[in-house]
């Protein structure tokens, strides 16, 4: 599997595929192993989603004050960023 959202999307359509299979899920076994790992599937991709609406909202915000593409990995919370946004003084008291 491929680690992005359209593979991620693919391998959802499969999961809902193999639950629709009849023949498979005869077996009640069978049938509450498949659920189970639905759960499993749906409560990772849920994670995962979330994590990508985080990033593009940061990416958003990085275009929105002028960083740069490298600027948005590095997460050093020592080092502070330079702000290239002239509206970066607005909210300050004078």
């Amino acid at each position: 599997m491929n680690n992005n959202l359209s593979s991620l999307n693919n391998y959802l359509f499969e999961e809902l595929e193999r639950l629709n299979d009849d023949e498979t899920l005869k077996d009640n076994d069978n049938l509450e192993k498949e659920l189970k790992r639905s759960k499993a599937i749906t409560q990772v991709s849920s994670t995962i989603v979330q994590n990508a609406k985080v990033i593009l909202e940061a990416k958003k915000h990085c275009d929105n004050f002028g960083f740069e593409e490298n600027d948005f990995y590095k997460l050093d919370k020592t080092k502070k960023l330079e702000s290239k946004n002239p509206y970066e003084e607005f909210g300050k008291r004078q």
